[in-house]
């Protein structure tokens, strides 16, 4: 039995809809957004009906049941049923689409705002552009002493950060479900991975208060810990998340 042009587009089509489900939502463990899916749906509905259509005949094969629908006398009540099927389909789809969303508005995060030109802290003031860890030299010079300062900075890291970043430093600590944005995860390479130290040592001191006023929302629940911790602690704080991540800070000389 042959199947009709019409069907085998219409199965082709649902086989790669449920294609992409399968492939985004079963196999990769990602949800598509559905801009994205109706974006990759629009293409290929274009692409099967230019295939379909390629021809003439292939044309005609394809239209010929819509036309019998339309023109044949003998199709009045299905023709009817259609016709009234379809707008209510698409009544209901719009009506969805229109129906007002009591949700509250999604706020976009930058994770990483730009940093001031300069930081007042400890009752003097810091060139970002050219503040260095006075701690990093001691990782040549120095091996064992360096190593005694990471030490140093996990332990100041296990009293006060890991509440909120957790003990793996993946932003799951035992405070972190209570906090809206989620703390931050180190382990992640597109956090201190992307930075320089003298930029840690700015977002630590001035914590989510220091955050800039352009461009908001900003959002953080970081106290100020300049208010709490010594400037030798915070930068042996930051010797000790570059080494447990296994991460290496940036120079501003990296692209």
């Amino acid at each position: 039995m042959k199947i009709p042009r019409l069907l085998q587009a219409v199965l082709v089509l649902l086989g790669v809809y449920f294609g992409f489900i399968l492939l985004f939502d079963v196999i990769l463990k990602q949800v598509i957004p559905s801009s994205l899916l109706n974006m990759y749906m629009f293409f290929v509905v274009a692409g099967v009906f230019m295939v379909f259509t390629f021809t003439e005949e292939g044309a005609k094969e394809l239209l010929a049941p819509i036309k019998a629908l339309v023109e044949d006398p003998n199709n009045k009540t299905n023709r009817n049923i259609v016709f009234i099927i379809l707008p209510l389909l698409g009544g209901a789809y719009t009506y969805n689409k229109l129906l007002p969303s009591f949700d509250a508005p999604v706020e976009l995060r930058t994770i990483h705002p730009a940093p001031p030109a300069s930081l007042k802290a400890y009752g003097k003031r810091y060139d970002i552009l050219n503040l260095e860890n006075p701690y990093r030299k001691f990782e040549k010079e120095d091996p064992e002493r360096f190593k005694e300062l990471i030490a140093e900075g996990g332990a100041v890291y296990i009293r006060n950060c890991q509440y909120c970043h957790g003990d793996k430093l993946d932003g799951k600590g035992p405070y972190a479900q209570g906090l809206n944005p989620m703390p931050m995860n180190f382990q992640d390479v597109g956090t201190i991975a992307q930075l320089q130290e003298s930029y840690l040592f700015w977002r630590i001191a001035s914590g989510g208060p220091g955050l800039p006023k352009e461009a908001s929302p900003w959002i953080s629940s970081m106290p100020v810990w300049q208010d709490f911790l010594s400037e030798e602690e915070i930068w042996k704080v930051i010797l000790y998340l570059y080494d447990y991540t296994g991460h290496r800070p940036r120079t501003w000389g990296e692209e």
